[in-house]
């Protein structure tokens, strides 16, 4: 068998977020010599190191490595015309499982698991309707935990703005801006306040967007933008681009940062200062009971769906920051959260 040139990496240990820690070398080998139950994970385009999804997912694989002596393997796509290939080049090694990650390479996950239907795959952030009887889609409704995060941004800011951004215009990256403004919202319906969002319009589907998830100075830029209009608080939604306001935060003083995907405090400690908290997206866990699954012959396709109520979102702790949230605040995000899983609080009109 013929097998295209791959990146390996033979993990000896857990990876954290902020960084991976890799005791071999690359290698341009296709597959360690009697190697067993391996778990494919094709990238997107950010590749690791990105301190989001792609780190997070992988994270959920190399998790199960030290659960359950999975072989991790992970192909890292450096362009969208990476993904069809990488996910080739998974099945041609006899994965267990197939995971890719984001939504931009649904489209290509697709057409795998349409080719090759004995094959396992599972998709971080993206769906099928129809589904795949052989794929499972982990999405997770960030909307509920933004909420909590927006109704925590206009019981904190200072100046009665408060901003978002996303990197591309696609729903993964808008179901974030979509929570946390209309939290903003409630909390103004319970205060009878008037804080206002900057950067996007949940109802026209217009706001503010870098197009991309790469470009840390246009992090810096579109924080420019935001903290001249008077914004304090900012959530960017935009992988790596965030970094670059976080940044500006830290130069101006004053602004506060809400992360997303992952605990910023514990993925970025740099910013830890800035932090307020982060809508927490666990695909590492989904990623790790999925493998689980297989392992155990209960694996099927479909639709996992994280939520508050499961603990697939979440908001992050306050950390060094918890000085600024009123006590009353704190149990007020707390019964909103509950009343969002009691189904008393529509997140999405």
């Amino acid at each position: 068998m013929v097998v295209r040139r791959l990146t390996i990496f033979l993990i000896s240990i857990s990876v954290s977020l902020g960084s991976c820690s890799l005791i071999s070398e690359k290698s341009s080998v296709d597959v360690p010599a009697g190697a067993t139950d391996i778990v494919c994970l094709v990238t997107d385009t950010k590749g690791l190191g990105d301190r989001s999804f792609n780190d997070t997912a992988w994270k959920g694989v190399t998790d199960a490595k030290e659960e359950y002596g999975i072989e991790p393997i992970v192909l890292e796509s450096e362009a969208a015309d990476d993904y069809e290939k990488n996910i080739n080049d998974c099945i041609e090694i006899d994965s267990i499982l197939n995971v890719t990650v984001g939504f931009l390479i649904g489209d290509a996950t697709a057409s795998a698991a349409e080719a090759s239907p004995n094959d396992q795959f599972a998709i971080v952030d993206f769906s099928y309707e129809p589904g795949f009887e052989n794929v499972l889609g982990l999405e997770f409704s960030t909307d509920e935990a933004a909420f909590l995060a927006g109704y925590l941004a206009a019981g904190v800011t200072k100046t009665g703005r408060v901003g978002t951004f996303g990197g591309v215009n696609i729903p993964t990256v808008t179901i974030f801006m979509d929570g946390f403004t209309r939290g903003v919202h409630y909390y103004n319906e319970v205060h009878n306040t008037e804080v206002e969002v900057i950067g996007w319009d949940p109802v026209l589907r217009i706001g503010l967007f870098t197009d991309t998830f790469d470009v840390v100075q246009r992090g810096v830029m579109m924080g420019e933008v935001l903290i001249e209009k008077g914004v304090d608080i900012i959530m960017p939604v935009a992988g790596g681009v965030g970094q670059g306001t976080a940044m500006l935060a830290m130069e101006r003083g004053g602004v506060y940062i809400i992360g997303v995907d992952t605990d910023w405090t514990v993925s970025s400690p740099e910013f830890s200062s800035i932090t307020l908290t982060s809508v927490v997206k666990r695909m590492d866990v989904a990623v790790f009971e999925a493998i689980g699954n297989v392992l155990v012959a209960t694996f099927s396709g479909g639709r996992y769906v994280g939520t508050l109520e499961n603990n697939g979102v979440g908001l992050a702790p306050f950390h060094e920051l918890n000085s600024l949230v009123h006590p009353e605040l704190a149990a007020e995000v707390e019964e909103v959260k509950d009343a969002i899983i009691a189904g008393n609080i529509p997140i999405s009109p």
